[in-house]
């Protein structure tokens, strides 16, 4: 019997924090690079990716997105390339709203679709955030989640559902994928412990991934961004629950209590832990056998293997 294979996703980069908070956060598209090429000749499968400005501040914009992908696929690296359509909480992504609050523009984060990428993050959620003093509204009703979700599909693209909570599975991300805008198997990341930043979202426990794995739709196959001190313990669960593993500076700084880590570093511990559970690091090609890519009767992507 063949090892059953995990799929890696590395997430280098993130619409968050700064190169003040760790300096081996990679913002620009030759280090992004970098550490993508790096990280999927250590075992990682999937880059879920996120743009930067020059002066390192959020964006969405498909020219940037081009670039990484482009310099990624130059260096020979076949990894699944995922790019946001989040964004981010600064930069181009924001914009104010009356009574001192911001909202993450709509607008900006399609602009993601538009890269070429053979995945997109879809986060058919409305949620208000707190950073760094703000109080920022990422208004996501149905209506919007269906026009990213159908966007996607009109470029071949395949969604990475997002989830911050049982209701987040159960309402829209259903409703969407039974209207027919995704095909099985769904891929559905559980994003946890971001509750004291994003209201609404559950902190990480193995009790609540455990319910948060129960309210799955029939088709699905799910991976787990643990947020902060909560992304190695996270993984090591959703491998016994049959899932997939997610780590990167996006979601986390730190290597242990008090030091800095890198993405390569973040790569190299889970695949040391998926091989010592017995399990493999799924490659490229297994992956995307894994999560249904190429959509089928759909455009091919401008960065999927051809």
């Amino acid at each position: 019997m063949s090892k059953r294979k995990v799929i890696v996703t590395i997430a280098p980069t993130g619409g968050m924090a700064h190169k003040s908070q760790n300096p081996h956060l990679p913002t620009q598209p030759a280090e992004i690079a970098a550490d993508v090429v790096a990280c999927w000749r250590a075992g990682a499968s999937v880059v879920a990716l996120h743009a930067r400005r020059p002066d390192d501040g959020a964006t969405c914009n498909a020219d940037v997105y081009r670039d990484i992908n482009t310099r990624i696929r130059a260096a020979g690296c076949d990894i699944v390339i995922n790019n946001s359509t989040g964004g981010g909480v600064h930069g181009d992504m924001i914009k104010p709203l009356p009574g001192d609050r911001w909202e993450i523009a709509f607008g900006e984060r399609i602009k993601g679709m538009d890269a070429g990428a053979e995945m997109c993050t879809l986060d058919a959620t409305t949620l208000n955030l707190s950073f760094e003093g703000r109080e920022i509204l990422m208004d996501t009703p149905l209506t919007k989640g269906r026009a990213l979700a159908a966007g996607l599909k009109a470029r071949g693209i395949k969604p990475e559902w997002e989830v911050f909570s049982p209701t987040h599975i159960l309402q829209d991300t259903t409703t969407l994928i039974q209207e027919g805008l995704d095909d099985e198997p769904y891929f559905i990341n559980l994003v946890m412990n971001v509750h004291r930043n994003f209201q609404n979202a559950m902190p990480y426990s193995p009790r609540n991934l455990q319910m948060m794995v129960d309210t799955l739709p029939k088709g699905a196959i799910f991976g787990v961004s643990g947020i902060g001190p909560s992304q190695l313990e996270a993984n090591i669960a959703a491998l016994l629950l049959g899932g997939h593993a997610r780590v990167g500076l996006e979601d986390n700084l730190y290597y242990r209590h008090g030091e800095l880590a890198t993405n390569l570093q973040l790569t190299e511990r889970i695949v040391r832990i998926i091989r010592e559970m017995d399990m493999e690091p799924a490659t490229p090609a297994e992956a995307r056998e894994i999560m249904g890519l190429p959509r089928v009767g759909a455009p091919r992507p401008e960065f999927a293997p051809r």
